[in-house]
């Protein structure tokens, strides 16, 4: 149940050892670490999570306050004790529910006999994997360092690549019962304040039991998506990327327990870049561009364009009238996409939760196997499974996996409209494809900027792949403080 008042820190040991049992269950609860001591002809208590401090700094801490001695008058026990403790990171507290988030967070809690403060030590050590290259953003050429679910690892792979006084990590919690730690990430003199100050508001005006699903349950509370299937947050596990961002005034959010930090704001075009191509030279990295514009353009229209072909031959000329199924099938070519279409996303969910060793073997038998054999028995043309392929490479092209999803069912209502309606329906679908991504915002920012509204710098830097020294200023939909990079 929330508590809705704080509860002070009393003199009486024992009564706010009475409230700590109670609140926490030291008694019940085995990781729930507690010891009392005799310091200073004071009795302290000390409280502790096993699963997030390690034993030995526990014991070099006690062994610390053994060795206090009482000849030093000049200050109170509480000053002596918070002074000596051997940590760079000793806090005060005159609130019980700060010793128990702090607690539970993985910080040693101290109390002491006739004092209305405790004192917190920060000495947690999250369990974890080490920083590596997200599976999902390699490189050829650049770092393989990754974000990791710990959050103060995070913050220190942003700070090792941007050593300036002004970058901000703001820490808050979220969530009554969860009580996750979120960090906001900007430079100071770059960000735009309005858009630090409604991420903070929105971010403490969350009230939620917990985030059991981090960052996206964070999103789904920061921008308001509903029915819209288009990502309007940008994700990534690689910190140069959010560095790349934090100094066009982009700001960052992460979640404790996520790899993954949340770019804001962004348009479509922030979804359709990858680091790759700033790791080689212009001219390749925008050859690579293209052609990743070309897959994801291919991953949306190619088979409602050539299902309009299939059904409206006339609409081809001479030279491409190959273009079309050469076999008849009994079942309607509609369905055989559908049917392929969503075939592949099966084997996309399969290989997610299949084991590793099997995953190799399941993919062999699903193309060669089942492929082969529906195309023999009649039941695909082989045309449908060559579309339907170009199609799958083309969303598994698409950077951003969220996009990569909003694209296949943009791709399978319009294959429905050209069923149902022929080119009317081909034109009705691509309108509205475009219409709902014009109208779309995230955070106030227009989704397909800069070429609605358009800029013509900006969109030239979308369509090409401009040399770093070229670039002289920040992106103005993020409305930077300071529009010059080198400043």
């Amino acid at each position: 149940m929330p508590v809705n008042k704080e509860t002070p820190i009393v003199m009486n040991l024992e009564q706010n050892r009475r409230v700590m049992d109670e609140r926490v269950g030291v008694d019940q609860s085995f990781d729930i670490g507690f010891r009392t001591l005799s310091i200073l002809d004071r009795e302290v208590n000390l409280y502790y999570l096993t699963g997030l401090c390690e034993t030995p700094i526990i014991v070099e801490l006690m062994r610390q306050l053994f060795e206090l001695d009482g000849e030093d008058d000049s200050k109170t026990v509480f000053k002596r004790i918070q002074d000596d403790i051997p940590h760079q990171q000793v806090e005060a507290t005159p609130t019980i529910e700060k010793c128990i988030t702090q607690l539970l967070s993985g910080l040693i809690v101290i109390f002491i006999d006739g004092e209305t403060e405790a004192l917190i030590v920060d000495v947690r050590t999250y369990p974890g994997r080490t920083p590596e290259e997200p599976d999902t953003e390699k490189v050829i050429r650049g770092s393989r360092d990754g974000y990791t679910e710990n959050i103060i690892e995070n913050t220190a792979l942003t700070r090792r690549r941007i050593r300036d006084e002004r970058l901000r990590n703001e820490i808050m919690q979220v969530g009554e019962r969860s009580k996750t730690d979120i960090c906001l990430s900007y430079i100071q003199d770059v960000a735009d304040p309005g858009l630090v100050k409604l991420l903070k508001e929105e971010i403490q005006n969350i009230d939620v039991d917990g985030l059991s699903m981090a960052d996206k349950t964070l999103e789904e509370y920061l921008v308001k998506q509903g029915a819209n299937p288009f990502p309007l947050v940008r994700y990534t596990e690689r910190p140069d990327v959010v560095s790349a961002h934090l100094f066009e005034g982009h700001v960052i959010v992460m979640v404790d327990t996520s790899p993954s930090m949340i770019i804001t704001p962004t348009t479509y075009f922030h979804h359709v870049q990858h680091a790759e191509e700033f790791r080689q030279s212009p001219v390749v990295g925008t050859f690579v561009r293209w052609v990743r514009f070309f897959g994801i353009f291919a991953s949306v229209f190619l088979l409602p364009l050539w299902m309009l072909f299939v059904l409206q031959p006339d609409l081809l000329p001479q030279p491409l009238s190959f273009i079309g199924p050469n076999e008849e099938s009994s079942i309607p070519v509609v369905f055989q996409i559908l049917l392929a279409d969503v075939g592949l996303e099966m084997l996309r969910i399969a290989a997610i939760h299949t084991p590793t060793p099997l995953s190799t073997a399941m993919g062999l038998i699903a193309a060669v196997l089942i492929g082969q054999i529906a195309i023999d028995v009649g039941m695909f043309v082989p045309e449908v499974i060559l579309y339907v392929a170009v199609s799958s490479i083309g969303t598994y092209a698409t950077p951003s996996y969220e996009l990569a999803v909003a694209n296949k069912i943009s791709r399978i209502l319009l294959v429905l409209f050209v069923a149902l309606f022929g080119i009317k329906g081909f034109i009705i679908g691509v309108t509205a494809y475009v219409l709902i991504l014009a109208n779309t915002k995230s955070l106030n920012t227009p989704y397909l900027w800069p070429f609605l509204p358009f800029n013509a710098k900006a969109a030239s830097q979308i369509i090409l792949r401009m040399a770093m020294p070229t670039l002289k200023v920040r992106p103005s939909i993020v409305h930077p403080q300071n529009n010059h990079r080198q400043r």
